[in-house]
């Protein structure tokens, strides 16, 4: 996807609780009880980054994010913690200090190209002891997407939207993340999930990619031009995720890696 899309706030936190959970499960698998300085890369709105300040409130905890709305979102957190620091920045210029024991990145990588570049370097800076912990999603290939790129490429559209959507290259495998850590001489492991989110509301998985895969489109388009996709993106994603007697059933598959460096 884009590199740099507007963020809402708002519109990214209405499913915040289904947005948390790869978050709760990729840091649930960093070992370490007190780290000095712990690194959000790609913090969004804070809300996660300050979960981590609550896990390790003696350990300096520092959110980094591109979007400044997001991070004026972020300041009411950093408020009631004291070590807490979230601060406009790009991730592929952050160097780590001496003193960072874990870094997280949750969501945030996959709008960055070549990113794997970045994390090789992450690897090599990073002192001996840290951990890094890494999410990104895996769902490139599933209707949503899928159709969204179908649409964006159609007769209608191809003129204003080409090359705003990436998609093939936009995340590795596990496997490949994997390799890339044990051949640094990381310990480490990789995995992936797919969640099945049961979402409620009209048209609720449009309302999940408003936040998200939709806002590179939408930055391109005018507000007409916007309305008239998402009016027939809307009736796309209804056939391909229909409305059931609990809910909209929406698959959503993660892939994470974490590592520590001996």
């Amino acid at each position: 996807m884009s590199a740099s899309p507007t963020w809402d706030p708002a519109v990214y936190a209405r499913f915040g609780d289904e947005r948390s959970r790869p978050f709760a499960d990729l840091t649930a698998r960093i070992g370490t009880r007190s780290p000095r300085h712990v690194v959000d890369l790609g913090c969004g709105p804070g809300t996660l980054t300050a979960s981590l300040a609550d896990r390790w409130p003696d350990a300096v905890v520092e959110g980094i994010d591109s979007s400044p709305a997001m991070v004026e979102s972020a300041g009411p957190l950093s408020a009631t913690r004291a070590l807490l620091r979230i601060h406009r920045g790009d991730i592929r210029a952050w160097v780590p200090d001496d003193d960072v024991d874990v870094v997280v990145s949750n969501a945030a990588l996959q709008w960055v190209p070549g990113h794997e570049h970045l994390l090789s370097r992450w690897l090599g800076q990073l002192a001996p002891g840290c951990w890094l912990g890494v999410q990104v999603p895996g769902n490139f290939d599933s209707p949503s997407h899928t159709l969204l790129r179908d649409l964006a490429g159609s007769a209608r559209w191809h003129r204003r939207l080409d090359g705003v959507l990436r998609h093939a290259d936009a995340v590795g495998s596990p496997e490949a993340y994997l390799d890339l850590l044990l051949g640094s001489g990381w310990q480490a492991e990789a995995w992936e999930t797919t969640y099945l989110h049961v979402l409620e509301g009209d048209d609720p998985v449009l309302g999940w990619v408003r936040g998200t895969a939709l806002r590179p489109v939408l930055d391109t388009l005018t507000d007409e031009e916007g309305a008239e996709f998402e009016a027939q993106y809307r009736l796309l994603l209804r056939e391909a995720y229909p409305a059931g007697a609990h809910g909209t059933t929406f698959p959503f598959r993660r892939i994470f890696f974490v590592g520590r460096k001996p």
